[in-house]
């Protein structure tokens, strides 16, 4: 047989083939709504173990490259770790944070202290996946995270409650407070207070590293980014309205730290004082300065938290609070009229086996959570929905 027999078989052989299999049986079906219904009823659910890793096994989307894709509380990952001055790994951060919170679910998320399930409720939440920070250049990541901070909230929001839909970063360093209070800045057209946990001031002049070799792009780090937003105006200056920082403990350059804190505008809350007035009277100091009608950006540094519960953090500080007392005063402060928020210096490479950082860190987000969605409740008018059948029940 010549070859061009062969060929011409060949190619006959395959055309048969194409029209065998495209003719038969691969019709594309439609499917009921009632068939769909009936196939997330038999393979819808996730345990905890089960499932890729999304924070609480949300619905998960790229929201940056999906802008149909509507929301009213994004969890959003800012892998970025290089403007931090001890130990690196925090880009680790929004993985640990996420694959910690396996254990959330709509179907066991109810909150008791809230009377509110924020999985299964008015809030549309959507884990939108991680910000692709660049690791090599601060002040392109700076860039970066600032457009996507703006560009996220300024989608609208899926429920009429919100003007706005409100971010949750998980981290990352906590330089990445300066993009968001950019974005912030831009969205609501004016400077905001901060309630600020941690252990350090974070208000540090960029001059307090000390180096012959600075430069510009030196000046963003995780612990002068307060000071920059400061002289940036994008924190209220105004007297009778500061922003709060609370459990701090750390070492100063000397008590000129505190002078040039008190110039920008902090209320300081230290770690021991939870001994003397104990977790209300943290949350009335708290609440007295900052009110329920400001808009506030809450920021969370898990240093905030002594090293016997996280130590999985780059500038771990003795003498911190249990989780049990931040999680209190989280719960004390939900009346706050907070924008957006933030939980940031996860490292999990530090941590234990068991993931106690993390697993702090998981649910310091549910609890804001659980917050921004009764705060909206409480919108149109509710103040909760009862416990029915198996939401009243622990966790298996």
């Amino acid at each position: 047989m010549r070859p061009i027999e062969v060929l011409a078989l060949t190619l006959g052989y395959g055309s048969a083939l194409i029209r065998a299999c495209g003719g038969h049986g691969h019709e594309v079906r439609e499917w009921s709504q009632d068939e769909l219904d009936d196939l997330e009823r038999k393979w819808g659910h996730e345990w905890g173990f089960s499932g890729i890793s999304t924070f609480a096994h949300l619905e998960y989307h790229k929201c940056l490259t999906t802008p149909s894709e509507l929301f009213d509380i994004a969890i959003i990952g800012a892998p970025f770790d290089t403007a931090v001055s001890y130990r690196p790994g925090a880009r680790f951060g929004p993985r640990a944070i996420r694959a910690a919170s396996a254990r959330q679910t709509s179907f066991r998320g109810f909150n008791p202290r809230a009377n509110i399930n924020p999985y299964a409720n008015w809030a549309k939440i959507l884990d939108c996946g991680d910000i692709p920070v660049v690791p090599v250049d601060n002040g392109v990541a700076l860039k970066q995270m600032t457009a996507a901070f703006t560009e996220l909230g300024a989608r609208p929001p899926v429920s009429p409650l919100l003007s706005k839909p409100k971010l949750i970063t998980l981290g990352g360093d906590h330089s990445l407070s300066l993009p968001a209070l950019r974005a912030i800045n831009e969205l609501y057209g004016g400077p905001v207070r901060v309630l600020h946990f941690d252990a350090h001031l974070d208000t540090w002049h960029p001059t307090k590293y000390p180096s012959y070799w600075s430069s510009e792009q030196s000046r963003f780090t995780h612990g002068s980014m307060f000071w920059m937003a400061g002289e940036e105006g994008l924190l209220s200056n105004a007297s009778a309205a500061p922003s709060v920082h609370a459990g701090l403990r750390t070492r100063l350059s000397g008590t000129e730290d505190w002078d040039e804190d008190d110039a920008q505008n902090w209320v300081r809350i230290s770690a021991d004082e939870v001994d003397e007035v104990g977790t209300k009277g943290i949350i009335d100091r708290i609440m007295g300065a900052l009110g329920t009608e400001d808009p506030v950006y809450l920021s969370v540094d898990i240093d905030v938290l002594d090293p016997a519960f996280a130590p999985g953090t780059g500038t771990p500080e003795p003498g911190g609070w249990t989780t049990r007392e931040l999680i209190r005063v989280l719960r004390g402060v939900e009346g706050l009229n907070v924008v957006g928020a933030d939980i940031v210096e996860v490292a999990p490479a530090y941590q234990g086996v068991g993931e106690e950082t993390a697993l702090a860190a998981a649910q310091v987000v549910f609890e804001l959570l659980s917050s921004m969605v009764k705060k909206g409740m409480e919108e149109m008018g509710k103040t909760g929905v009862r416990v029915q059948g198996d939401a009243a029940r622990d966790e298996l």
